[in-house]
């Protein structure tokens, strides 16, 4: 290395220092990327994927405790609720019967009643021998389906429910189209052809390696592993157009090598502070109650953090490789400046800050009143999948069900007889089962206790035999003292002796006649499949068919009153579980959700600006305009008096201010700089020029990924956020490019005065003729100047001098000196 290289690498900034050495080896860095590449592709199959939303629930919620009991003691089978249209009632009876004879299918419920057949129409509610999860029950429904095919058949229920599948293969449609038109939008702001493979190369290695790293998670939701792909295109882009467009700056006038370096160099803490504002949005969600936000928000925050990886080591060493080719292929730019724009804006300063302060107030109102839905039975959705189409036929033919269970501790039948009794006289109940109200033989229900003389009756069993099966029951159960005293006024209750003697009868202790063995073992598999289902170790199981919307404030007010009337049966360790009490869970944990997500993706972001722009007044002005976006954003589900997934809510408002803000943040940002060189006005409208190319492509990728989403989205509570999250992005960039350069105007005084380490600005000096310069010069002579010069200017300067003096030596002007100290006091503020 020659002794100029030398000292020249010596003056290098430990961040150039960097910048060459990922340069220089980026051969090593290819081979390192490469490797983790086959390693991903595999890696990417070892996540596991959670399926039930319901999992994401607070431990302290009723429905979370409820549904981990009822996992551990009771056994759910799948259901069907499958509806043939245009078909006659002989024709309904004789499928039944054929669908009852399937494999895998434990019952059929079918009758002449109108809940079952009206119209033409045929209702078969088929419960399978196993749960909604089992390929038994999957294969019992493929048969039904086999058996009822020509038919006009709409199939819902709880078993093939591929809502996860539905909505991996929607958001492959979607990244195809994002893709193209990411590619049309870069092709529109690009400077050269060749640029836009090292950005898709970059992002694709990005988007790689954060699938191929979930594992790391153990388990994430279907949502996050169907959705984070598209959302990491959205979010992190344009951390690699940034660099790109810094590249072709510093080509103008740099070699290949040199101009990579200074670009990665210059970007790397550009590119920083932007994405600390989305990391920090992010960051947000994880501290919500409802787990699927820390879920989504840990998996977006890796991804952003691997885009950063994959943009700052990566991408450097492409932009080099194809180098040559990107010079070759320049082309000019298709982006029109928007002066105009700007000078409209500068036209209405006095005008439309005033009505957006009128609209801020009127969109946080309303926004306050946005009718939130915590299911997603209220929800509709621009594209329906064939599942949802279904449900809403069977529905609207023969009503939706809404079923509640109720847990209560096991061992007093008579108790939850009781409380069975109560519950089934509520106008809000239309069925009410539970073992102390399921018939038996006689008349009895499964829960009387029978003594010997009266289960001898009931089964035709000899007198002697049923004192005899009694005894041995009561020593069985240690209860001695029903031996001892004798066994005539013992009670049992009727299920726990038959299931004893159909075991007595399999080790061969008891024989029984023919009909009564065929009696005690067809009623085996029923008593089998009620014990799986209503009673446990612990508790017992009461199912409640309820006439009440899944979702309504009749429905939030019953789940009270039905807790009171259950509390005074059973004092604690009783719970409710079922969609409504999943709602209501949902709806009560919202509201402090909602608060700690607002405060402190507010709080963060002010964090990240105010050390950026080491003002506290400037964060103050950006945060009003983004937070302005979020409340109008959300005014549009009131006005249009259509329910918003409370989710989308919650996830939206977090990467709108930590994404969107990246907007305003830009234009600031060039503002802040270029004010220092111009008068305010002029800054403003350059500083929307200079801003525009950056906002256009992130603001429109961003938006096509929302509105991709929610118009391709089968998926409720994903389209929804699909939707809002492409409106708040449009409104968004309307307010940054309308507003925000009018309240920066209007503001700058704020500014200036709430400055923490910010020198205070220089007056700008303008002259023309010649001019005799001495000392640092910042501005415009004949182009950007910033550093010492000494010497003498034939043109015109534009420009703030420190530590320096210009001297005037034109004829026609009178000579004069004014140096940058000096200037202050001629000029506070130029330009206003």
């Amino acid at each position: 290395m020659s002794k100029q290289a030398a000292d020249s690498a010596e003056k290098q900034s430990p961040l150039e220092r960097v910048s060459a050495f990922i340069v220089d080896k980026r051969k090593a860095f290819y081979l390192i990327y490469i490797g983790f590449a086959i390693f991903c592709v595999f890696s990417s199959g070892w996540v596991a994927v959670n399926d039930d939303l319901t999992s994401y629930l607070p431990d302290t919620t009723e429905t979370r405790q409820g549904l981990t009991i009822m996992d551990e003691e009771f056994v759910t089978f799948g259901t069907s609720r499958i509806m043939v249209d245009n078909i006659t009632y002989a024709q309904a009876e004789l499928l039944a019967e054929q669908v009852r004879a399937i494999q895998g299918v434990k019952s059929v419920e079918f009758d002449g009643t109108e809940d079952h057949y009206h119209d033409g129409a045929a209702l078969f509610s088929i419960t399978y021998g196993s749960t909604a999860a089992s390929p038994v029950s999957a294969d019992a429904l493929e048969e039904v389906k086999a058996l009822l095919e020509g038919y006009d058949v709409y199939v819902t229920g709880d078993v093939g429910d591929s809502a996860s599948e539905n909505l991996a293969a929607e958001m492959q449609v979607v990244m195809v189209i994002a893709v193209v038109i990411i590619l049309l939008v870069l092709l529109f702001t690009s400077h050269t052809y060749m640029e836009i493979p090292v950005l898709l190369m970059t992002f694709g290695m990005a988007a790689l390696m954060n699938k191929g790293t979930n594992f790391i998670f153990g388990e994430i939701s279907f949502v996050s592993n169907s959705v984070a792909v598209v959302l990491q295109l959205a979010l992190a882009i344009d951390y690699a157009i940034i660099l790109c467009h810094r590249y072709t700056e510093e080509r103008e006038h740099l070699e290949a090598r040199e101009a990579v370096v200074a670009a990665l160099s210059k970007a790397i803490p550009e590119i920083s502070g932007s994405s600390m504002t989305t990391l920090s949005g992010l960051g947000a969600m994880c501290f919500m109650q409802f787990g699927i936000g820390k879920d989504l928000g840990l998996v977006l925050m890796k991804a952003i953090v691997l885009s950063l990886l994959a943009v700052f080591t990566l991408m450097p060493g492409l932009l080099l490789s194809f180098s040559r080719l990107i010079d070759r292929t320049h082309h000019r730019s298709f982006v029109p400046r928007i002066t105009a724009w700007g000078q409209l804006a500068l036209k209405t300063r006095f005008i439309m800050p005033p009505l957006f302060v009128v609209l801020l107030i009127g969109a946080f109102i309303f926004s306050n009143r946005c009718p939130y839905a915590y299911g997603q039975t209220d929800l509709t959705t621009l594209r329906k999948s064939d599942s949802q189409i279904a449900q809403a036929k069977v529905n609207g033919a023969f009503g939706s069900i809404n079923t509640l269970a109720v847990l209560v501790p096991q061992g007093d039948y008579e108790q939850e007889g009781r409380l069975l009794r109560e519950l089934e006289r509520m106008p809000e109940t239309n069925t009410v089962l539970g073992l102390a109200n399921v018939d038996a033989m006689d008349g009895y229900v499964l829960t009387d206790r029978l003594t010997p003389r009266q289960f001898a009756e009931m089964t035709d069993l000899d007198i002697e035999l049923a004192r005899l099966l009694y005894s041995a029951y009561a020593v069985d159960q240690e209860s001695y003292g029903q031996v001892v005293s004798g066994v005539d006024g013992y009670g049992v209750p009727l299920i726990d002796m038959f299931l004893y003697v159909y075991d007595m009868m399999e080790e061969g202790y008891v024989t029984l006649d023919g009909d009564m063995t065929e009696t005690i073992e067809d009623l085996h598999v029923q008593l089998t499949d009620a014990q799986l289902q209503l009673k446990g170790e612990q508790y017992s199981r009461l199912v409640l068919q309820l006439n009440l919307p899944e979702e309504s404030r009749e429905t939030f007010a019953f789940l009270d009153t039905l807790h009171s009337v259950v509390g005074r049966y059973y004092e604690e360790d009783a719970f409710l579980v079922g969609n409504s009490t999943s709602d209501f869970d949902l709806s009560t944990s919202f509201g402090n959700d909602n608060l700690l997500i607002g405060i402190l993706t507010i709080v963060f972001v002010v964090l990240v600006l105010v050390f950026t722009f080491k003002s506290s007044g400037l964060p103050i002005l950006l945060i009003l305009v983004i937070q302005g976006s979020v409340w109008i954003n959300f005014s549009f589900p009131y006005l249009q008096n259509e329910p918003l997934f409370f989710l989308s809510y919650l996830v939206v408002s977090s990467i709108q201010m930590g994404a969107n803000i990246d907007y305003a943040i830009v234009i600031a940002n060039r503002y802040v700089e270029l004010k220092q060189t111009m008068p305010l006005k002029d800054a403003v409208i350059e500083s929307l020029n200079e801003s525009f190319p950056t906002i256009v492509t992130s603001g429109t990728i961003l938006a096509s990924a929302g509105i991709l989403i929610g118009v391709l989205s089968t998926t409720a509570s994903i389209a929804s956020i699909g939707v809002c999250l492409g409106r708040g992005t449009l409104i968004s960039i309307f307010l940054v490019m309308g507003i925000l350069p009018q309240i920066l105007l209007l503001g700058d005084v704020i500014i200036e005065k709430t400055a923490i380490t910010l020198k205070h600005r220089l007056p700008i000096q303008s002259h023309s003729g010649v001019m005799r310069v001495d000392g640092h010069v910042r501005g415009y002579l004949s182009g950007m100047v910033d550093g010492h010069f000494s010497g003498t200017i034939h043109g015109a300067i534009n420009a703030a001098v420190e530590a320096g003096a210009i001297q005037l030596e034109d004829a026609a002007l009178p000579a004069a000196e004014i140096s940058g100290k000096e200037a202050e006091s001629h000029a506070e503020s130029f330009g206003e």
